[in-house]
């Protein structure tokens, strides 16, 4: 037993690092910078996620960086889902590229707020959770029209959702993918800390308003 816990922990060690890498590419502030719309960290909120790439003007460029936002947890996920078929290792994978989108090590450790790559994460790890959580996302964006209000409310319900009887309907959603969207949650909470202020002051901007 002994002589199996060392390649154990190497293995899940070099998936941790693999997701983190994967997941710390920045996406917003390479796809600006390609486009010659200068760095989103100068703008805005200065975040490098859809949202503020947005107030660059380029639509085109904020659904890029969505996708990729996305796309990069759903990767980090699904390979080490390939690799090693079982539910730990790859819900570590998934934990470490969002980590690595909070943190980028090439942006000395100032990344996004998550929500993209939150996303892309539960519907890799169990569409009909990612799917249950971004219609929560819409629902309370048609309500309300603020996006950090959305992206709490649709982090704190995944993890719910996957305890819920929808789970004896179908929606594959074991403890680590449960855990997953609980520690995803959690960070989303903790990063949007100046929004959650500004919410319970009512000076969170709403969407499609423009910044005076």
């Amino acid at each position: 037993m002994q002589d199996l816990v060392g390649p154990v922990l190497g293995t899940l060690a070099l998936v941790a690092v693999g997701g983190y890498l994967l997941g710390s590419i920045p996406f917003g502030v390479i796809i600006t910078r390609a486009a010659g719309a200068g760095d989103v960290r100068q703008i805005g909120s200065g975040n490098i996620g859809a949202t503020n790439v947005l107030r660059t003007g380029r639509k085109d460029l904020a659904l890029a960086t969505l996708l990729l936002d996305a796309g990069k947890g759903a990767a980090a996920l699904l390979i080490a889902r390939y690799l090693f078929p079982n539910d730990l290792v790859p819900a570590i994978a998934g934990g470490a590229a969002f980590l690595g989108h909070l943190f980028p090590v090439w942006l000395k450790f100032k990344g996004g707020k998550g929500v993209a790559t939150f996303f892309g994460l539960l519907l890799a790890a169990a569409w009909p959770l990612g799917l249950l959580a971004a219609a929560t996302w819409i629902l309370v964006a048609v309500l309300f029209r603020i996006s950090s209000l959305s992206a709490l409310v649709a982090s704190a319900a995944a993890p719910l959702f996957a305890l819920s009887p929808l789970a004896a309907l179908g929606l594959p959603a074991p403890a680590a993918i449960t855990a997953l969207a609980a520690f995803t949650a959690v960070l989303i909470w903790i990063r949007h800390a100046e929004n959650i202020g500004r919410l319970l002051k009512g000076a969170e901007p709403r969407i499609g308003a423009k910044k005076a």
